[in-house]
């Protein structure tokens, strides 16, 4: 029987809720219904003070074991509250749902951490402030996650070599549809029965995901029945090409895919490591049936600054996916959401928000932080520290931490992202305008090819912080697997400036939300300047335009993908507006004349929002009917190039030169000098004329 389960890795979120965000902080907690427990006493929690610190009419009620012998306390206010409940344990939500399950309750509570991210700590006596703030974010409803569907009828590739490679197959093919390629066959002895079909080759290349992999084979050779002491082949042959649903790659070869790790249906083991190719093998027999997977990523054509008309602009997603699974398609790119692994570096570095991140969207993602950080700082919290990290890498992490170390400080609020290669410049600087003191980012070593997006958007926030005065370093990336390393980093002390928190709501618009919190920053800052000079390949800035060369063709306004430039119907005109400019570079690789330049930069003053005239000239009004139909430079430079000197604009054909398109083709046609003319046409003869002149005795040429 098919089955449809969602495909998760690690990293993936563990809690996921299906309303829209957007609420007054107040109201939503009102609405909840919160439970609390101490964990048999191993957190100090004061539910009266918690209460205050959330702003609550009642004081919350402290639980000791709600996992145990208070767990009708759960269905109790499971009945009450419905899907209004917040629990604030994560390690027991198996106990709460089977439990619920068995009552007929049929709803799903949220869960919330506050054990090993609070109160699991040796500053856990002072973390009351951070605590009410993760109960407060808890309460925040989330928008559901797009999906997409693949469907696995369990035909496996086995590919590998020797006799381990044929012991695998043989495991699998009870269960799966299995077929076998070997890569060597030294230790192989006959198969006996067929129950495989087995080939010999090497995989020169591959595409597809679960349920629809196309493998090309050089090499390719199937084994022949006739196989007696040893295994005898065809003869090889390049270029094959077969189909299958899974791949279980064994080889010890080179992974066949980029970002191997994220491609769905490709299961890799080093065939030295025995407890890692089983670990496969039980994987490989699970991907059978229909599955969901999530669309990480939403992309939107009518942003994208890709490419027009052939001329190519930016490609900023298309160089830093690990998994290749975007591709250039005509003037935009193409997001293949099957293979797309949900990194989120597309998101991080597309300047426009063509390419979106839905895991969460950057806005919902904004929601938390906002109110995170803004409960902490009403609860009393101060210098708050923001801790971004995954769950594959990260939490591991935390947990050790929490349960062997000194467990995090009572200042530092944990943020768990889906990958933390999808956060950008918009979400470091508006976190920091919300009242962050500094920024961390706990990443695996195991990714730092992919770190090269997260990087770049680390250093244009350097640029900009340091700029406006404040301290350096702001945005920390820690790349480390030991926890006591990232502990004893993450008790670090910084003497920063406080700032004054900035309270704006988080737009959908990415670039609407960086526009924010740069100038809540600006305003707050030590240096408050208007323009900031950036690296080349920055996407803010101006352009600059060469009015000695420039005819107004505005063929830069028709590339332009975001409305940056743009002319004017009723006059030679054009404009320029900066906040608008994403540095593609599209105008200045369009314009024929080879004027405009581009000027990386960060301006803070509220002129960036005005549109302002580049170049504009005096229309030329056409000598015979007074309408305006070109640039008045534009014309005098014909005519001074032209008049008198081509054979085709002497005399008054030098003044057609100041016409407009109508008056141009009616001058033509007066004119004494018909270039074109022909002569008068002959009379049409008949045969009544032939007649005529026969009897009149002329020659019948004369007629």
């Amino acid at each position: 029987m098919q089955r449809k389960t969602m495909i998760a890795r690690p990293g993936d979120m563990a809690e996921r809720d299906t309303k829209a965000t957007g609420r007054n902080p107040v109201m939503g907690l009102e609405s909840k219904r919160i439970l609390i427990c101490n964990c048999e006493g191993t957190m100090d929690l004061d539910g009266a003070k918690l209460s205050e610190a959330l702003s609550l009419a009642a004081p919350l009620e402290v639980h000791h074991a709600l996992c145990r012998e208070e767990l009708d306390r759960v269905a109790a206010a499971a009945r009450e509250a419905g899907e209004s409940l917040v629990i604030a344990c994560t390690q027991e939500g198996v106990t709460f749902s089977e439990r619920l399950a068995a009552d007929g309750i049929e709803t799903t509570p949220r869960l919330t951490n506050i054990r090993e991210r609070a109160g699991w700590s040796d500053e856990g006596g002072d973390a009351l402030a951070k605590i009410a703030a993760l109960l407060d974010e808890a309460t925040l409803d989330l928008s559901d996650v797009p999906t997409v569907a693949m469907e696995s009828q369990g035909i496996c590739l086995v590919y590998g070599g020797g006799e381990r490679a044929v012991e695998v197959a043989r495991q699998l093919a009870s269960r799966l549809s299995v077929s076998l390629l070997l890569t060597d066959t030294e230790g192989v002895l006959p198969l006996g029965a067929m129950e495989l079909m087995v080939s010999r080759g090497v995989i020169a290349g591959a595409a597809g995901h679960l349920g629809n992999f196309e493998v090309f084979v050089n090499g390719f050779a199937p084994l022949r029945p006739s196989s007696r002491d040893t295994l005898s082949f065809d003869l090889a042959r390049d270029g094959a090409a077969s189909r299958c649903d899974v791949i279980l790659d064994i080889s010890g070869r080179a992974p066949i895919f980029p970002a191997h790790e994220k491609r769905d249906g490709y299961l890799r083991a080093d065939p030295d490591d025995p407890v890692a190719v089983q670990k496969a093998l039980f994987s490989a027999v699970d991907l059978v049936g229909e599955f969901e997977k999530p669309r990480y990523v939403t992309f939107s054509e009518d942003l994208c600054a890709h490419s027009r008309s052939k001329i190519t602009g930016c490609t900023r997603c298309l160089d830093v996916c690990p998994a290749s699974a975007i591709q250039s398609d005509g003037d935009v790119v193409a997001i293949d959401p099957y293979i797309c692994g949900g990194c989120g570096a597309c998101n991080s570095v597309c300047p426009t928000g063509a390419a979106a991140y839905t895991y969460p969207p950057n806005e919902e993602l904004l929601s938390r932080l906002r109110v995170l950080l803004a409960r902490f700082a009403v609860a009393g919290g101060g210098a708050p520290v923001v801790l971004f990290h995954d769950r594959g890498h990260g939490w591991p992490l935390i947990e050790a931490m929490a349960r062997f170390g000194p467990g995090l400080p009572a200042s530092l609020l944990p943020v768990e992202v889906n990958e933390v290669t999808q956060l950008g410049l918009d979400v470091f600087l508006s976190t920091l305008a919300y009242g962050a003191e500094r920024l961390v980012i706990i990443a695996s070593p195991r990714k730092k090819d992919e770190f090269a997006g997260l990087a770049e958007q680390i250093g244009y926030c350097e640029a900009i912080m340091s700029g406006l005065g404040y301290e350096s370093g702001l945005v920390t990336l820690l790349s480390e697997d030991d926890p006591d390393l990232v502990g004893a980093a993450l008790y670090e002390k910084r003497e920063i400036a406080p700032r004054t928190a900035g309270d704006f709501l988080p737009q959908a618009g990415k670039r609407a939300n960086l526009h924010l919190a740069a100038s809540h920053l600006r305003k707050e800052a030590p240096n408050q300047i208007d323009l900031l000079p950036l690296a080349p390949g920055a996407p803010f800035g101006a352009v600059a335009v060469d009015t000695q060369g420039c005819t107004l063709c505005l063929a830069c306004v028709s590339a332009c993908p975001t409305g940056a430039l743009g002319d004017n119907p009723d006059l030679p005109q054009l404009s320029f507006q900066e906040e608008a400019c994403i540095q593609c570079g599209l105008c200045r690789n369009t314009c024929p004349e080879g004027v405009i330049a581009l000027e990386p930069r960060f301006n803070f003053s509220s002129e960036v929002k005005d549109r302002s005239v580049l170049y504009e000239e005096e229309p030329f009004l056409c000598v015979s009917c007074g309408k305006p139909f070109a640039t008045k430079g534009t014309i005098e430079k014909m005519v001074e190039t032209l008049a008198g000197k081509h054979y085709m604009f002497q005399g008054e054909a030098a003044e057609r030169l100041k016409m407009c398109e109508d008056c141009r083709v009616i001058a033509q046609f007066e004119t004494k000098d018909q270039v074109m003319a022909s002569g008068e046409r002959p009379r049409t003869r008949t045969t009544e004329d032939y007649l005529a002149a026969r009897e009149a005795g002329r020659d019948e040429d004369d007629v």
